[in-house]
């Protein structure tokens, strides 16, 4: 028996089977850096229109996580996918290095007692070692940056710029000195941002307390009695025992009704829609006197239960039903609302009582309680209440508490000198910053939309900025304040600005050390040089002045200067959120034009990921296993507008995903053997019918897939290269063009054609995926036949797809239905496969029974007809003659019916021809192989 093989054409190609990404990724990486691809993409970016993806610095703290991956891969998609539309994407990466954690990780190691200078420097070293073992997780993921030159907000450039920021702010009038309760946190001792505040359950102490009347005349008078004939008292209710040393005032609703009730032996006044449940709750019977308004009882006074000092009742909007009596007792220094209504009714600071120390431990002078800490002191307070006949209820309750997010342990409200960012104050031009800041929402994109409906929410209802604390390991606030009047020095701004070319020089640091009189001279005994650091969330929300327009200049000139600020979706509350309020005090409006966020990874029961479920994917488990780009086409196939669900089993199925979409690159390249395009690649208007169709097809899902990437829809990305690649190449085109492919001439036109249709297809499909599977496609690109540069990336979107003319005589809508006809006879086909009627398809004889509408489009196919339909004889017939045998397919007009071929196997293409035998020299093969060999070869018009 004679061998053809050789006057084949069979698929051939370099380009491995076995991906082995774990090994060959770091290859790619070694030769990224050794072409300097980052700074070849910013030489062929001069010119373009920009792209600025503003990096979000993570914190310098430990190793990265799938959350980080995830953060990181989406910014690298997004850089990929502008790069190749045709901007200049630069990504300048980012770390956080000040704050509590990194402080706290010093301490830790070398204990608390060190001296606040040594602190600094271990914490500064301690943060450029994290920063070292965070960049190469980073860059293993294929993330391209600029990593050799990062931005740290801890790098002597960047403090001093943050100085700056906060001079600017100074400035225009947006910072002030306040006494205030703020988050505040025992563990870190120091206030807290908001961002820094989560909420978990917390079991507490809820009592009712009775407050005697000292006024009883005027109680009296408020309720219409001539006199009160027993004694009185107001009862308030309270989860926290502990500030009832503090109270200093009684609020009542001005709307709500209240009820002097009579209880046998004293009298009682509640809210008179919450009496029922009170007595209820107090075991004991009473009777309504008198109802009054709540605004009859403001500045009644009622007597401390155990200290000798009075608490007068004030008017507060604040007051609530939901629970405990309808009133409130107000302790100024541990609540934000008891803060206000005090200083409303014109307490001063100096009146404030804060018996709590910043370590959560009462003053030593607080009667009764001094030196115990708060916490365990709720016992003896409660003793106290009872046994002074205060004490009407006590009970347990369980409800959500906000607690430190580092140290999990629960907060207060803390009243102290802290230094804040106005949001309602009046700068000294224009509008107050909470006002800018919500104009900016509304000129900002969101993905997802909801976003802005978030933090609206949160700028319209948030209090001023805590921007102080109390820690070592931070950018100074470099204020000097008058020891007499406390005020901020009259040249604040230009001392800022003298301390800022210190701190550039030498680092915060230079501060710390700085000697007043260096800058103050005679003056320097008159103010005091303040110890207090920035808020953490100040550092990173002002990169936008100190690393976009001090250490690494880059944006947009006018109006926001990145395009996108892309993280989490808890940083509406952080630093999307500090940033806009230091963008629009300094600037009037956003550092940024669009916000995306990401939802927060968990595993697929919808559970977060915890050491104890034992559920955490490691990203470095995943790039060391199954490579990077498994874990990047997994982002990519997530929606991550919501949570984003992964485990073994899910990363699994992205590994099956990706071999299914590099199988397709490797048969597009293996069939690519013995192409130039140089020399071989065909005008449009020669290829076959099938071939324009399938480049076509190519260039419709490439404008597709522009527009996902634009709007940042990677999983539609996916979607649509994986089914492409599974449906219209490998379930439809690849499929049909084989036998025309191998069994040609090499150097015949139908091949030719089908190779030019393969190239244009591999050289559009490896720039789609370049920016999901980064390491692949670099791959791919060095297969590729003709002359290229030296990395996909320094691409635009494959520009040399031809569209199908509307006219085509086989146009678009011809083609569709072709597809839906094949699909219904390989469902058929399938079915005589299973029940061993056939062997293969090339066994099969088939016969279309159409309506005459589909019988004219399968027509214009001709012979081809057979080809298309991957049997070795395909004929059309009127629907009518179809016989009762005849399968009814899915479509309408259409049955059809299959048949065993009775004719010889051609031993070169397979197909079941009659003329086997025919030809003396070639008695094995059809005449159609005969001629492909020896002749002028085959002619092919349609597929």
């Amino acid at each position: 028996m004679t061998d053809y093989k050789a006057t084949l054409n069979l698929p051939e190609t370099a380009f491995p089977m076995k991906a082995g990404l774990p090994q060959r990724e770091p290859e790619t990486l070694q030769r990224w850096d050794s072409i300097g691809l980052y700074g070849k993409l910013r030489a062929i970016g001069q010119g373009r229109p920009k792209f600025i993806l503003h990096d979000g610095p993570p914190y310098a703290n430990g190793n990265i996580h799938i959350g980080h991956a995830v953060n990181k891969v989406i910014k690298d998609m997004i850089v990929r996918s502008k790069t190749l539309s045709g901007f200049d994407a630069p990504y300048v990466p980012g770390w956080d290095c000040h704050g509590l954690p990194i402080e706290h990780k010093v301490e830790t190691t070398f204990g608390k007692n060190q001296p606040a200078d040594l602190t600094r420097e271990r914490c500064r070293a301690y943060a450029a070692e994290q920063i070292e073992g965070q960049k190469a997780d980073f860059i293993r993921l294929g993330v391209l940056g600029d990593w050799d030159h990062p931005y740290k907000t801890m790098d002597f450039a960047n403090e001093a710029g943050e100085i700056r920021a906060l001079a600017e702010m100074v400035r225009q009038g947006f910072v002030f000195k306040g006494l205030k309760p703020v988050n505040w946190c025992f563990d870190c001792g120091s206030a807290l941002a908001e961002a820094e505040v989560e909420y978990q359950d917390k079991k507490s102490d809820a009592i009712d307390v009775a407050f005697t009347v000292e006024d009883a005349d005027k109680l009296a008078a408020a309720f219409g009695l001539a006199q009160l004939d027993k004694p009185a008292a107001i009862v308030i209710w309270t989860t926290t025992p502990w500030t009832i040393p503090a109270n200093q005032a009684l609020n009542v609703h001005p709307d709500f009704i209240y009820a002097l009730v009579d209880v046998g032996n004293r009298l009682l006044v509640l809210a008179e829609e919450l009496v029922d449940s009170c007595l209820q709750r107090y075991g004991l019977e009473g009777r309504t006197l008198a109802t009054v308004k709540g605004e009859a009882l403001e500045l009644i006074r009622f007597r401390h239960p155990f200290y000798d000092r009075l608490s007068p009742v004030y008017l507060a909007d604040y007051v609530a039903l939901d629970a405990g009596t309808g009133i409130v007792h107000s302790a100024p220094a541990y609540g934000e609302d008891d803060f206000h209504s005090c200083k409303r009714y014109g307490m001063q600071n100096d009146d404030i009582l804060s018996p709590v120390q910043s370590n959560g431990v009462y003053v030593e002078s607080l009667p009764f309680f001094g030196g115990q800490f708060i916490w365990k002191a709720n016992p003896a307070i409660v003793a106290k209440l009872e046994e002074v006949g205060a004490l009407l209820r006590h009970d347990g309750i369980t409800h959500s508490y906000m607690h430190c997010w580092r140290h999990k342990t629960p907060l207060i409200y803390r009243a102290t000198a802290q230094w804040f960012v106005g949001m309602d104050k009046q700068p000294h031009d224009g509008a107050p910053l909470r006002e800018r800041a919500l104009a900016a929402i509304d000129q900002t994109e969101f993905v997802p939309a909801w976003g802005q409906a978030r933090l609206h929410g949160m700028i319209a209802g948030r209090p001023d900025w805590c921007i102080s604390r109390q820690r070592n390991w931070g950018v100074p606030i470099p204020f000097f304040l008058h020891k007499s009047s406390g005020e901020l020095h009259p040249r604040t701004v230009e001392l800022m600005e003298e301390v800022a070319k210190r701190v550039e020089q030498e680092g915060i640091e230079a501060w710390f050390k700085l000697d007043p009189a260096e800058l103050l001279g005679d003056e320097a005994a008159q103010y005091d040089k303040i110890a207090d650091t920035l808020d953490v969330w100040f550092d990173s929300g002002t990169t936008h002045w100190h690393v976009m327009r001090g250490s690494h200049p880059m944006g947009h000139e006018q109006g926001p200067r990145a395009d996108l600020y892309l993280e989490g979706s808890d940083q509406h509350r952080g630093w999307f959120h500090s940033s806009l309020l230091t963008g629009c005090a300094i600037d009037g409006h956003a550092p940024y034009r669009g916000l995306l966020t990401h939802g927060f990874t968990v595993d697929e029961n919808g559970r977060k990921m915890s050491k104890s479920l034992g559920n955490v994917i490691a990203p470095q488990q995943v790039t060391d296993t199954l490579g990077a780009d498994i874990l990047r086409l997994w982002v990519s196939a997530t929606d991550y507008s919501g949570e984003m669900a992964v485990s073994q089993q899910i990363l699994q199925r992205s590994a099956d995903a990706y071999r299914r979409i590099r199988n397709t690159a490797r048969f597009l390249l293996s069939n690519l053997t013995g192409f130039d395009p140089a020399t071989d690649l065909l005008p449009n208007d020669q290829l076959i019918a099938l071939d324009r169709w399938a480049i076509d097809r190519t260039l419709l899902l490439q404008r597709e897939i522009e527009e996902a990437y634009a709007s940042y829809r990677f999983w539609n990305v996916y979607q649509k290269v994986h089914n492409f690649c599974v449906q219209e190449l490998g379930g439809f085109y690849l499929d049909i063009i084989k036998d025309r492919q191998y069994t040609t001439g090499a150097d015949s036109l139908p091949r030719r054609s089908c190779q030019t249709a393969l190239y244009h297809i591999a050289e559009a499909l490896v720039r789609w995926i370049a920016p999901i599977l980064a390491f692949t496609a670099e791959e791919i690109w060095q297969y590729l036949p003709g002359q290229h540069n030296e990395s996909v990336m320094l691409n635009t979107w494959y520009d040399r797809l031809a569209e199908l003319p509307a006219d085509a005589p086989l146009d678009r809508s011809f083609w569709e239905q072709v597809m839906a006809v094949k699909a219904a006879v390989n469902k058929e086909l399938e079915k005589q496969r299973a029940a061993k009627a056939i062997g293969g398809n090339l066994q099969a004889e088939v016969t279309l029974y159409a309506d005459a509408s589909l019988a004219d489009q399968l027509r214009k196919l001709e012979g081809e007809l057979r080809f298309v339909l991957i049997t070795s004889a395909a004929s059309i017939a009127p629907l009518e003659q179809a016989p009762a045998t005849a399968v009814q397919s899915e479509l309408p007009g259409l049955k059809l019916s299959v048949r065993k071929s009775d004719d010889p196997k051609c031993g070169r293409c397979w197909h079941h021809r009659a003329d086997v035998g025919q030809h003396a020299a070639h008695p094995e093969i059809c005449g159609r192989c005969v001629e492909n060999i020896e002749g002028s070869g085959e002619e092919r018009h349609y597929a």
